[in-house]
């Protein structure tokens, strides 16, 4: 069995995109593809979440309580971000659903993206593909969306993606 060299910030992209499936079938190569990441690192990473226990040993479903504990404990401390210089990009965090609907800001947060509408401070995604799959999948582009308000959130941002990572993942 290989050695776990520690979790890296593409895994949590990879256990997100599985939890958006919602319980429907997928194979490795599916998410290789929609990702945009080579199937050998979706491999690996699936890999990683097992010995991390954040997904069960049939590499199919999600360990949820584990990865709820994870994005809510690790999540800002091992892959944190401090908003950049004003570009234009995708909306994340609290400038992007489900929380532009409760939190009212004048300050936007995006990821950079040359096709995007939107300029606000640059957050620097989880992975590069980001922008492009969440652009295909609404559910999936919610979860980043949760995840980058916990990395970069204040403390009201931070609980109320919590709660709705909380609702989603059960």
């Amino acid at each position: 069995m290989k050695k776990h060299s520690g979790m890296r910030p593409h895994d949590v992209v990879v256990l997100l995109k599985i939890a958006a499936k919602e319980g429907n079938n997928w194979y490795m190569k599916d998410l290789a593809y929609e990702l945009g990441i080579s199937a050998s690192e979706i491999s690996e990473s699936i890999h990683r979440s097992v010995i991390a226990g954040l997904i069960f040993e049939d590499k199919k479903r999600l360990l949820k309580s584990a990865l709820l504990d994870f994005l809510k404990f690790g999540l800002p401390y091992v892959y944190p971000q401090q908003p950049g210089s004003i570009v234009r990009g995708l909306p994340t965090a609290h400038s992007a659903e489900p929380l532009n609907r409760e939190i009212q800001s004048k300050d936007s947060y995006v990821w950079p993206y040359s096709k995007g509408t939107v300029r606000g401070q640059a957050i620097e995604p989880l992975h590069v593909n980001i922008p492009e799959a969440c652009l295909k999948d609404s559910v999936f582009y919610e979860y980043m969306a949760l995840c980058d308000a916990i990395r970069v959130g204040k403390s009201r941002e931070k609980n109320i993606a919590i709660e709705e990572l909380q609702k989603r993942l059960g």
